[in-house]
C-alpha cells in the first residue's frame, strides 16, 4: 500500500504525518480518515479550491486533473506546477509526500 507522508503544517498537522492507504482512495478523504483536517468547503465537490495540496513526491502517479480542476486550482493560494485538489486527487500506487500550503481562500473555516 502506498505511504503518504504528510509535511508539517502550522496549524492543520503541526508534527507531520504518514500513514498508508490503498490505491483508488480519494486523497482528501484519507488525510481526514487519518486526523489530518484538510479543509473542504464544498463538501469534496470540486467547486472550491480549500484542499489544495502539493505534491511533493509522487504526482505522476496520479490520476490526471480534468479541466474543471485545473480552473479551481487558478483560484488557490500558492499554486504550483505540481499542485492538486485532494478531493479530486486518486492515491495511486506511489508513495506522495504532501505539503498543505500557508494559506487558503477559505473565510469560514469548518475544520
Amino acid at each position: 500500500m502506498p505511504v503518504i507522508t504528510v509535511l508539517p503544517h502550522e496549524t492543520i498537522c503541526p508534527e507531520g504525518k504518514t500513514f498508508e492507504v490503498k490505491p483508488g482512495v480519494k486523497l482528501a478523504r484519507a488525510l481526514l480518515a487519518n486526523g489530518v483536517k484538510i479543509e473542504h468547503a464544498c463538501e469534496f465537490s470540486g467547486a472550491c479550491s480549500t484542499c489544495h495540496v502539493i505534491v511533493r513526491k509522487g504526482f505522476d502517479s496520479l490520476n490526471e486533473p480534468s479541466d474543471e480542476e485545473l480552473d479551481m486550482l487558478d483560484q488557490a493560494w500558492g499554486v504550483t506546477s505540481v499542485s492538486r485538489l485532494s478531493c479530486q486527487t486518486v492515491v495511486g500506487e506511489e508513495d506522495l509526500t504532501i505539503e498543505i500550503p500557508k494559506y487558503s481562500r477559505n473565510h469560514a473555516k469548518e475544520l
